[in-house]
This record gives structure tokens, sequence and C-alpha cells, in this order.
């Protein structure tokens, strides 16, 4: 198993699931974000998403949108995301994967990326926009480097997807908890229980349900039935109105939930 799969499974024995943070890398600045992300895993998170800042975020909600834009702006460059990934590697012990939209991989090198990713101590990919049927170079170079790939599954999906992202996927699935983009919601959707359940009949044995969790509780809740919970609006936005203190308490306090 991958570092990411003993984690979840490491969680779920232990009669609970994975907490999983997204933080985007350069937000507010490189080093307040290695900063931040090395909190929350001292705060209880068991493991990290780092996402890279990308001009057109599709899936990203407001609060996202804003922390990437302003990554741009202040001069993010691919490579700052295997820095970001090396220096957060050698200050804890927690798996690290990246978020990433398609197409800065391929003006990176799709072998490139995966062999600084592994070299920075990275775990693997989460490719929002990338189908399995359109991911043969992700898969020969992450079978290559012996990286993690995570592929989505939303309500909208039908079972030859669910299946196809299921065996395509190494680490987990990302059940998408809803339809439309990141953001904290009142209610995580029901239709999420519905995901993790036709998962679970494509034979998939680690799903993690991210988008719209943004409490305690709502891990809580999403632990009943799934092997991880992902967070990253809530997070983000403490770090935009506190700093890395605001974040790391917010974390503290989701982590409640996996108790």
């Amino acid at each position: 198993m991958s570092d990411v799969e003993t984690t979840i499974r490491t969680r779920r024995d232990a009669g609970s699931g994975a907490l999983i943070a997204y933080l985007p890398i350069g937000f507010p600045t490189l080093e307040e974000s290695i900063q931040a992300a090395i909190a929350v895993v001292n705060n209880g998170v068991d493991i990290l998403e780092l996402g890279l800042p990308y001009s057109d975020p599709v899936m990203d909600g407001v609060a996202i949108q804003k922390a990437t834009q302003t990554a741009l702006q202040n001069g993010f460059r691919v490579r700052d995301a295997f820095t970001a990934v090396e220096r957060v590697r050698a200050a804890v012990d927690a798996p690290v994967l990246v978020m990433t939209y398609w197409n800065p991989v391929v003006q990176y090198g799709v072998d490139r990326f995966a062999a600084d990713l592994k070299s920075a101590g990275g775990a693997g990919l989460i490719t929002p926009d990338l189908i399995p049927d359109e991911a043969s170079d992700w898969m020969a170079a992450s079978e290559a480097h012996d990286l993690d790939r995570v592929f989505l599954a939303a309500p909208s999906s039908s079972d030859a997807r669910m299946r196809q992202a299921v065996e395509a996927s190494r680490g987990f699935v990302y059940a998408v908890s809803t339809m439309g983009i990141t953001g904290a919601r009142a209610d995580v959707d029901a239709a999420a229980r519905g995901v993790v359940a036709r998962l679970r009949d494509a034979g998939c044995t680690s799903t993690c349900v991210g988008l719209g969790i943004s409490t305690a509780e709502q891990v809580r809740d999403v632990l009943s039935y799934a092997d991880g919970a992902i967070v990253g609006s809530r997070l983000v936005a403490a770090l935009s109105e506190g700093g890395v203190d605001s974040v790391a308490r917010v974390a503290a306090d989701l982590a409640s939930g996996t108790r």
C-alpha cells in the first residue's frame, strides 16, 4: 500500500477515518503556505492536499479562487510546488498529495513533473479535470515513479465511470459530495452517501468525500460512511482572515470530529 492508503487504513482501523486538508501553495506567500501546511498537520490533519494555483480554476469556489489568484499575482511558479512539498515533508510525517488541473502538468512535462514530485517526497496527484480514459501519460508516469493517482466521482457519474475511477485510482477515490464548485455549506449534500455507496458497489476500498465540509460535526458525519473527509474552503478562509495561527485553530477544531 502507498503511504496515503496506509494512513487511511490506520485511521479506519482505529475506529475513525482520515482528515484531509486542502491548502493552496503560495498563499498568502510561499513561506506562509508552507507554515500553514505544517501547522494543520500538527493540529490533527492526517493527509495534506496542496493546491497548485492555476489561472482557470473551474472547480474552485470564491475563497480558493481568490487565494490562488493572489499566489499567481505574487509570482508563483510550478517549481514552487516541489519546494513546498519538500519542506513540508521535512517537517511533518504526513503524506502530501498535490491537487492540480492537468494543463500545468502537461506544460511542465508529465514524466518530469512526476519525477520532481517524487524527488520532493510527494505522494501523488489529485487531478479534478482529468478522466481516466484520457490519462494514459499520467498512468504511465505514476507507475514509473510510484505515485498515487486520485480520480473523482460525482453524483452525475455513470456506473461505468464509477468503475473506471475505482480501477484507475490509487490512494483513494475522491467522492464529490455535491454538484458544483468548492465552498463551505451548511449541509453536506445527501448525495455524498449515494456516491460512496455506488463506489463501494464498484469495488472501491478507499473513498474520501470533499466539497462543502466545514465543521467538526460534518467531518464526523462523513466519517460514519466514508474513509476520509476533505476540508478546503474553511481552512483557506481561516488562513486569509487570521494567518497561520487561525488555520491551526480551525484544523484542531475539525480534527475533533475524528474522535
